[in-house]
């Protein structure tokens, strides 16, 4: 307890904010305060440390090894006298807070919208940070501390990671009217040598598709790899090309009426979409909150009927 008594615990929020951020003007920003009340803090800090805890380095500011080490412990830290004292009376009307996110364009058209909605509507003061990345660089970030929520589906998550399911989604299979037999489908044997789509952050990537024919010892022909899933519909209209998707990801198909969707003709695993947190983390009243807007805004997508596969 003697080392609390020399330092001010708000010095603590300011490194917290000056490591997540790792920029001065950010952190000011995030923490409501001026860029010279942060510098001047930033400077007492290092005193405190006896560490400059962040360098200049190739044009940003980078972490030294004495505050990567600090970053982890620090934020468990006041996440749990955050807990200890706020819990109880969390009020999101008065709540500000700055949550980053990791989600793709697939939760951009599903679940987003009615968060965005809510939290301008009863939190105001909560600021949605969201960037977008690969599962795997997801899993890092949370383990890293650089992520407060990740979306995805995340069929494997490390140990420490918590996750929650928000709905159930399946695989569909678009294409052009015209580039379709009559029956509106196609063999396994057509489907595998006309022209793909692929929908990943890289084209190299293993997702569940890829695995499913993997395992069977089969492969498609890939003949264009997107990360952005809301452009893919819109990509194939007028073209030979074949897209599959999770079939959520079709609000709005009816816009393109020349589109016909049908049935995979191969077994794809289901898909189960979740949001994932790091343990560290589950107690953070403002991220509770926020993961409980995320669980309502996915429950119309649990009673979803038809879908897609119903214009076929």
């Amino acid at each position: 307890m003697d080392e609390l008594r020399r330092i001010d615990l708000n010095l603590l929020l300011t490194l917290h904010a000056l490591l997540t951020e790792r920029h001065v003007t950010r952190a000011a920003v995030r923490l409501h305060k001026s860029q010279p009340a942060v510098s001047h803090a930033l400077a007492q800090l290092r005193v405190h440390f006896n560490d400059q805890l962040l360098i200049r380095r190739d044009g940003y500011m980078a972490l030294t090894a004495k505050s990567q080490a600090l970053l982890k412990p620090l934020e468990a830290a006041l996440l749990g006298l955050n807990s200890l004292l706020g819990e109880a009376d969390f009020d999101p009307a008065t709540a500000r807070a700055r949550m980053r996110l990791s989600l793709s364009d697939y939760s951009a058209r599903t679940v987003l919208p009615a968060v965005v909605r809510r939290v301008r509507s009863e939190a105001p003061g909560i600021e949605l940070a969201i960037s977008q990345a690969s599962r795997e660089a997801m899993h890092a970030q949370l383990v890293d501390g650089e992520l407060d929520l990740a979306l995805g589906i995340f069929p494997e998550l490390p140990e420490e990671i918590l996750a929650e399911e928000l709905f159930p989604d399946q695989f569909v299979s678009v294409a052009d009217a015209a580039a379709l037999p009559a029956q509106g489908r196609l063999t396994l044997e057509e489907w595998l040598h006309r022209p793909h789509v692929m929908l990943a952050l890289r084209p190299d990537a293993n997702d569940e598709i890829e695995r499913a024919l993997s395992a069977k010892g089969l492969t498609r022909n890939i003949a264009l790899a997107l990360p952005h899933w809301s452009a893919a519909a819109e990509l194939i209209e007028g073209t030979d090309l074949i897209l599959t998707i999770a079939s959520k990801a079709l609000i709005g198909i009816e816009r393109f009426p020349d589109l016909r969707c049908f049935e995979p003709p191969l077994a794809l695993p289901k898909l189960a979409y979740r949001q994932a947190w790091h343990n560290r983390k589950d107690a953070d009243p403002a991220l509770r909150w926020l993961r409980n807007c995320f669980v309502e805004a996915g429950q119309p997508f649990h009673t979803e009927t038809g879908g897609p596969l119903s214009s076929t």
